[in-house]
């Protein structure tokens, strides 16, 4: 068994287990940057609405706040949380996903985090639309900042970053 799992952490080439080697470290980096997401929403910059389904679900109380701070403070959350998260993700892609020696190793670094800010931009954007445009809650707003950050990071990463 042990075998097979080494196997499987070391395989870069084979298409499929990179992809769903990416999800997995992807799912780790996803987890660390909703924790910090929702504890900076929840207590450092207010980003909650007291219809949230995350309020619901775990019976918070947040403190009402405009339409208005609740968009500004989803960016600033989504900001702070990306730089812990993103460096999780490198860690992890380097030592997991992709091979790495396509460029230096801080050019390499420079242009995930590259690829990483212009998804983080796009897809904060599309949430804080979502949340000042259409009112939609902030839980379904930050899922869908994760979706959209998903599919261009791992293109980014994949053809622009690492060998593919």
């Amino acid at each position: 068994m042990k075998t097979h799992i080494d196997a499987f952490l070391e395989e870069k080439d084979n298409t499929v287990i990179q992809f769903l080697k990416y999800g997995i470290c992807g799912g780790i980096a996803t987890g660390v940057d909703m924790v910090a997401f929702f504890l900076l929403a929840w207590l450092a910059f207010p980003a909650l609405a007291q219809d949230d389904i995350l309020v619901k679900l775990f019976n918070l109380s947040p403190e009402p706040i405009t339409e208005v701070i609740r968009g500004r403070n989803f960016v600033i959350d989504s900001i702070l949380c990306f730089l812990v998260s993103n460096m999780i993700a490198y860690i992890l892609n380097v030592l997991f996903v992709f091979k790495g020696g396509k460029h230096k190793r801080h050019h390499e670094m420079l242009l995930f985090f590259a690829v990483s800010t212009v998804s983080l931009i796009l897809a904060t954007l599309a949430g804080w639309v979502l949340i000042s445009v259409f009112g939609l809650g902030t839980t379904w707003s930050y899922i869908a900042k994760m979706v959209a950050a998903v599919m261009i990071n791992y293109a980014g990463r994949k053809f622009f970053v690492f060998h593919g």
